[in-house]
Parts: structure tokens; sequence; C-alpha cells
């Protein structure tokens, strides 16, 4: 009988023991449910947050694209003694690039173009109708640079008091003969350059806005008609797809970035929000 005893307290103990250690096991698992709940409602929140990031990281990459293919152009202008150009050209990102070009918005062609002789090409000042660079008389510098998800944008002067260390208090450049941009500059250029050069060629991209960089590294936009600028702005946003971010908050959006180059020195220096 007291063995019969013992042995029914030790099978009540086993289960008690057993039950108490399913009801941990499922109280942890309800507790895991809960937590996982949370952190997805917290991802939901953050999500865009996260998106915003990115794509202030993207416009970033693209500026210093940007300002490496202005800098190869100066210096290739400088150490050859002769006229550079870089074309800026936005087409439809939504497809792979036509030939002709298709023109829209989402991805940034980029070309840097020499003069082979050490002149301007051109001569005087220039009048309508606009009258293409010789494509025989140029050269190709490197290939073609192509930035998706970019837009040209052309932004309003900043109002934000100096120094000059931010987009709110960058140089303004003060005309859009002074900018690069979705609307700027006013005119198409009146100098006009082709990709690809040489002869016989068939046009796949006509740039029409451009900077010039002369062999003592100024920079101006298109050619001499203009004069020589304090300070010369690439404006470029996001886009996602063809669809440009937001203008908001303020004029210029979230995320808006301008490369700008001194006239005289052809110095560039990015400005981030």
């Amino acid at each position: 009988m007291l063995k019969e005893s013992v042995s029914r307290q030790s099978a009540i103990k086993h289960q008690t023991s057993n039950s108490k250690q399913r009801s941990r096991a499922a109280f942890t698992l309800i507790e895991l449910l809960v937590v996982m709940a949370i952190i997805a409602i917290l991802l939901l929140l953050v999500a865009p947050a996260f998106t915003n990031i990115k794509g202030g990281r993207d416009v970033t990459s693209a500026a210093y694209t940007i300002k490496g293919v202005l800098d190869t152009a100066r210096t290739y202008a400088m150490s050859n003694n002769t006229y550079t150009w870089v074309g800026f050209y936005e087409e439809d990102v939504s497809q792979s690039s036509t030939n002709p070009a298709t023109a829209g918005i989402g991805r940034l062609v980029m070309s840097i173009v020499a003069s082979k002789d050490g002149t301007t090409i051109y001569t005087g000042t220039l009048s309508s109708p606009a009258v293409e660079l010789d494509p025989t008389k140029l050269i190709q510098v490197g290939k073609l640079t192509k930035i998706d998800n970019v837009h040209l944008q052309t932004f309003p002067d900043p109002t934000a008091t100096p120094p000059p260390d931010t987009f709110a208090t960058r140089p303004a450049p003060g005309l859009n003969t002074a900018r690069i941009g979705d609307s700027s500059p006013d005119n198409p250029s009146l100098s006009p350059f082709r990709y690809p050069v040489g002869p016989g060629t068939t046009t796949q991209y006509t740039f029409t806005k451009a900077v010039q960089f002369s062999p003592l590294g100024e920079a101006r936009i298109d050619n001499n008609n203009y004069s020589l600028k304090t300070a010369i702005e690439v404006g470029i946003k996001p886009s996602h797809g063809t669809t440009p971010d937001s203008s908001s908050p303020s004029p210029s959006g979230v995320n808006p970035v301008a490369i700008q180059l001194t006239g005289v020195g052809g110095n560039v220096k990015i400005y981030r929000r």
C-alpha cells in the first residue's frame, strides 16, 4: 500500500510538472506572437522613412557621378589645351534607350566631347537657327554616362543666409543662363552636339543642354554666347520611374541636390538639404 501511495504521488507530481512546462511553453508562444505583431506594425510605420533614406542615398550617388563627369571634362580641357562639352539629356526610363532617343523623365544621359583642333569649332556670336558642332571635328571622351531614377530640375534661388554650406544657403545662380534643369536654360543651345560623333554617324542623342569648358578650365552654359557666371548649377531630384519626387515640402521637394561649379575656376561642389 505504501509503495502504491508513493507511486501515485510521484505520478501526480510528474503530471503537474509536465502541465506547468506546457503552460510555460504555451505562454512563451503567445508572447512570441505578440512581439511579432508589434514588429510588423512598426515596420509598416517606418517603411516610408527607409524609402526616403534610400532615395536620398541614390540621388547623392547620382550627384557624385555628375560631379565626376564634370571634373573629367574640365581636366581633359586643361590637360589637352582644348574645349570640351558635357551634354545633358533626359530620356524615358520606362523603356530601354532607343535610337533615336526618346525624350522623357527618369534617366539622365551625359556625354563628354572635345574639340580636335583646340578651338570652339563655332565662331563669333551665335544666332538662330542652331548649328550643330561639326561631328567630324569632335572626339568622344569616355563612354556615355546614364543614371536611372533621376530627374533634371530647375530650382529657385536660395533664400537663406550664407555661409554657403547647404542647399538652402548655396550661392544663387540668379539667371537661367546659369542653370541646367528641366526648364533651363530658357532656350536650347545654338551649338548642340550629337552622340555618337565622327563622320557618317547616325545620331542617337542630340545634346541641347551643355556645360562648356575652356583650356583654362573656365565653365559656362552651352557656348560663348553666355558670359562667365559666379555659379553654374545642375539641379536634380529623385524620380520613381517616370514620376519625379513631389515638390513638397517647399518648391524643391524632399531630396533636392544642386551640383554647382564656379565659372572662372570650374570647381565643383555638391549641395544637399
